[in-house]
């Protein structure tokens, strides 16, 4: 641990979160903007499921840590919309069980410190025809459709909506863009600059109008160390660039 001690933010999830500092990823985004300001911290692990997140939860999180982070965001979701393989090598996770499943994250990191803040983003829609392109033969046909996507979104919001969990629906705000489908990936899954700067956006959102107190809006947490040299560049306002 190095210090000054500054407010920590987590990313937790599958390859959505391992892959935010890629490709101008929306997890560079956000320590671009709080620089100085916070440590943007990621476990991010490719694959994953909820099953497999809520595993090692206690790990990741133990609740006798004597610095608990300030903030969390959890994506699960994706990986778990697949259809069952069967083999048994699918992610795939059964809709009752990954709700269950998130409810359980949930829980636990609201267990974790009165000030500990939290946000679940929901799976998000994929392009279907160049992610075959992208995963042929590696991923079955169909295993992974917008359909399918968009019941887990739903089941999350749902579930955010009865725990007072701050969400993003991605499914919902990524499509409000007309040309989503062949912007927003590099492989029909995952975030190109242009996708993953839609999801720093609804994540500042949150954040902006969160009445969390202390607030974790990034101009309203102090600036580690004064700026005082007279050739120290102007901080520019990344939210404004988004």
């Amino acid at each position: 641990m190095v210090g000054p001690i500054r407010p920590q933010f987590v990313l937790f999830g599958s390859s959505i979160v391992q892959f935010s500092f890629s490709n101008g990823g929306w997890g560079a985004i956000l320590a671009d903007l709080y620089s100085r300001k916070a440590d943007i911290v990621v476990r991010g692990y490719a694959g994953w499921n909820s099953r497999q997140g809520l595993q090692v939860l206690e790990q990741v999180f133990p609740k006798d840590a004597s610095i608990q982070p300030s903030l969390v965001i959890v994506y699960f979701g994706g990986n778990d919309s697949m259809l069952p393989d069967p083999l048994g090598l699918s992610p795939h996770v059964p809709l009752p069980e990954y709700v269950e499943n998130m409810r359980k994250i949930a829980t636990h990191l609201k267990n974790l410190s009165e000030k500990t803040r939290f946000i679940f983003l929901t799976a998000p829609p994929v392009n279907e025809e160049q992610m075959r392109k992208a995963f042929s033969g590696i991923m079955r046909e169909n295993s992974r459709t917008n359909k399918l996507c968009q019941m887990y979104s739903d089941a999350c919001v749902e579930l955010c909506r009865d725990m007072d969990i701050k969400a993003v629906d991605l499914f919902t705000s990524m499509q409000k863009r007309k040309d989503w489908s062949t912007m927003c990936f590099t492989d029909g899954i995952h975030f190109s600059s242009e996708g993953s700067k839609i999801v720093a956006e609804e994540i500042l959102k949150v954040l902006e109008e969160a009445d969390w107190e202390p607030s974790l809006q990034w101009n309203s947490l102090p600036t580690e160390f004064e700026e005082y040299s007279p050739y120290a560049p102007t901080r520019v306002d990344t939210k404004k660039q988004l």
